[in-house]
């Protein structure tokens, strides 16, 4: 007995899904004709824009209404400048600068890039606030620790997205600032009272609903207050009572990819991880990056058994996929705003940049950059000050694995710029700058969240709150490394 095609329709109704390359693949765009909701850009889908441009108009004639989505946060997390880096300074160094007004341009900025593009939906802003200097998947991409300010910023960055036709959507609800683990390997724990979370986490998603954010985005964390077990993306408590009753979002509620384990595991597979969703008020369902037609049939079959086993109600369905419905309908309807003024990003890098100490006279230093590694959101971006230097050489380490001597044997009489991201949690890193700065004048620029660790011995200490290209440049020009 085949499948019932009004309920096969419903189904891929609720799914957001993707496919790998910079062409869609035919059955990409069939499914669409068929009634998948969506789809998500990622890097391995993006060369340049003339591509970008043609690849949502090929997805269009699937389905002129289908919703094409993207992680393109600025700063840190771009698709877009995945080759480059950002030309926007991310939501940290936004924070750090403190000016509304300023996070409300580059967030139109990159809205209207988006739209000028075809795309949209941006799966932005990150509005958590980052309240663990551990944290190892939200750091830079908070706007900081503050609830009030991250409130204030969050909301700019949804008028702005919005102002430009491109849909936002605010993550991680409840938040996901708190997690000391990354929800893509294991399902991270916040154990708190739910008014610790009203206090903290949740003053930021009110902002936004106030802003009319089109969207809000699930997290894959426990918080057994409200979760029991399992996740909050499978949680009515708090995507049903919290967020629509008490917060009062009437937008379309999304999950963060059912492919991360802090999702999967605890579902016992993709698929199962759909019906969950579903049961407890998601209304569109991220699928993830790695996404071919028969992964899309799995979690179809699943809905679909599930609406004849009774583990899913067709209300809950149907109005599921109508939400997912007028989230496509709506994009796009957006007022033009200004144009964008030239170097708008990096400007804005560059009044993020904060110096402790002295950083006159370096001329041609050594330039030491740490390796770090790359978070599953963040991908692998360039980043650094090697493309706007100058002069100075520039050598990349692995802290744990280098000598000191030998680094500073290699610089001889030049000073020493030692570069990384998230320094006061690299293995190795903390002795290395000691080391270095015992017999050798040494200055430290910190890209990633930089926590409250500060180097001894060091000449100085540059935060840049982020590691895009623009961070890169506006740290070298600070530095007098530009030429």
């Amino acid at each position: 007995m085949g499948q019932d095609p009004g309920l096969r329709r419903l189904a891929l109704g609720t799914l957001l899904a993707a496919y790998p390359g910079p062409v869609p693949p035919d059955w990409a765009v069939d499914l669409l004709a068929e009634g998948l909701a969506g789809h998500t850009l990622f890097g391995t889908n993006i060369h340049d824009p003339a591509q970008v441009a043609a690849t949502t108009a090929a997805l269009r004639a699937g389905r002129p209404d289908a919703i094409i989505a993207i992680d393109e946060e600025g700063g840190d997390v771009t698709r877009l400048a995945h080759a480059t880096g950002s030309p926007y300074p991310g939501n940290a160094a936004l924070g750090a600068v403190d000016d509304v007004t300023l996070t409300g341009q580059v967030y139109a900025a990159i809205g209207a890039e988006l739209g000028a593009l075809g795309i949209t939906l941006d799966l932005a802003p990150t509005v958590d606030v980052n309240s663990a200097d551990e944290n190892p998947v939200i750091g830079t991409r908070s706007f900081g620790a503050d609830p009030a300010r991250v409130a204030a910023h969050s909301a700019a960055a949804v008028t702005g997205l919005q102002s430009a036709g491109v849909a936002a959507c605010a993550k991680h609800f409840p938040g996901h600032g708190a997690t000391v683990a990354d929800s893509h390997y294991e399902l991270p724990t916040v154990d708190v009272p739910p008014a610790v979370l009203r206090e903290r986490d949740l003053p930021p998603f009110a902002a936004v609903i106030d802003a009319g954010v089109r969207a809000i985005m699930t997290a894959h964390i426990r918080v057994p207050a409200l979760t029991g077990e399992g996740p909050a993306t499978f949680s009515r408590p708090v995507l049903v009572d919290l967020l629509r009753g008490e917060y009062g979002f009437t937008g379309t509620v999304i999950t963060d990819a059912l492919e991360m384990k802090g999702a999967a595991l605890a579902a016992g597979g993709l698929a199962p991880a759909a019906v969950r969703a579903l049961a407890a008020g998601a209304d569109l369902l991220c699928i993830g990056a790695k996404v071919d037609a028969d992964l899309v049939e799995l979690v179809v079959e699943e809905i679909v058994g599930a609406l004849g086993d009774g583990r899913l109600e067709r209300a809950r369905v149907e109005e599921a996929a109508g939400r997912a419905a007028e989230l496509a309908a709506g994009a796009g309807a957006g007022v033009a705003g200004a144009a964008t003024p030239d170097g708008l990003g990096y400007a804005a890098a560059l009044r993020a940049v904060r110096v402790e100490g002295d950083v006159t006279g370096l001329t041609t230093p050594l330039v030491v950059q740490v390796h770090a590694a790359s978070t599953i959101a963040e991908g692998r971006v360039p980043w650094g000050l090697g493309p706007h230097l100058a002069r100075a050489e520039e050598v990349r380490v692995v802290a744990g694995e280098t000598d000191p001597d030998e680094l500073r044997r290699r610089a001889g009489e030049r000073p020493i710029v030692l570069v990384g991201r998230h320094l006061h949690r690299l293995p190795g890193t903390r002795e290395l700058v000691s080391a270095l700065a015992a017999a050798h004048p040494v200055t430290v620029v910190e890209m990633g969240w930089p926590g409250a660790w500060r180097p001894a011995g060091a000449r100085a200490f540059v935060t840049t709150y982020g590691a895009s290209h623009a961070n890169g440049r506006a740290a070298a020009q600070v530095l007098g490394l530009t030429g």
